[in-house]
């Protein structure tokens, strides 16, 4: 049978394509096709055991079975493309502004709107950084940060609207990176948690990495956090 399988960030410049297909045995697992690549690309046997899978757009374990047609990509954690945007959950080529993400999620009914910004710095673990480049598992991304805001609701129901963003390619010391906006009736209604949580939780769960360039080179910077079939939604 076979299958798609994507690669991302450091993944994609050792095999050194975004995309290839790949078969696999009939009723054979993530394992196999592990297996058969690391046999054809050597490098990646160092980085596999951390690295992330999904099969068609869900975080899958290595004995997932595949079938005929998936798409299987393999990324590393993540460390928050065209752009994808249904209008409230958006990945975008483009700069993004405080007041527009927070204008999309105020109603008549909200006295509380609580946005934060994630913005690039020019140092980082106290080297020089001169620039940010962002990468995305765009359509996945998208579906990722529609499942924090559904986590964020249901801890918070008070919520009115989420709106998050994140900008991907190349960022310049003080853009904004990402952003969240969240509104609720009142101050005490979850605003200022739900935003802390769904940035926290972004970092986690949504498949986008970013390479820092600095005066000595570049180095992609990859998460702790590793997930699994428990943070599918």
């Amino acid at each position: 049978m076979k299958v798609t399988v994507k690669l991302f960030a450091r993944l994609r410049e050792l095999v050194g394509t975004h995309s290839i297909e790949r078969q696999v045995i009939e009723n054979g697992t993530v394992a196999d096709l592990i297996q058969l690549l690391q046999a054809e690309f050597p490098k990646l046997i160092e980085v596999f055991p951390r690295t992330v899978v999904s099969v068609n757009r869900e975080f899958a374990e290595r004995e997932t079975r595949l079938t005929d047609g998936d798409e299987v990509a393999f990324f590393p954690p993540v460390s928050g493309g065209s752009g994808a945007d249904d209008g409230m959950f958006a990945i975008t080529f483009e700069p993004i502004s405080l007041d527009v993400w927070a204008a999309k999620v105020r109603r008549p009914e909200t006295g509380a709107v609580a946005v934060f910004a994630g913005t690039v710095r020019n140092v980082s673990a106290g080297k020089e950084v001169e620039r940010l480049e962002y990468e995305a598992y765009e359509a996945m991304a998208v579906a990722k940060l529609r499942q924090v805001a559904a986590e964020a609701r249901e801890q918070w129901p008070k919520i009115v609207e989420i709106a998050i963003v994140q900008r991907i390619g190349h960022l310049e010391v003080g853009d904004n990176a990402v952003i969240v906006a969240v509104s609720s009736p009142h101050r005490g209604d979850g605003c200022f948690e739900a935003c802390q949580y769904a940035i926290n939780r972004l970092k986690q769960i949504v498949p986008i990495w970013k390479k820092e360039v600095s005066p000595d080179g570049s180095a992609w910077v990859e998460g702790d956090y590793l997930p699994s079939t428990q943070d599918t939604q």
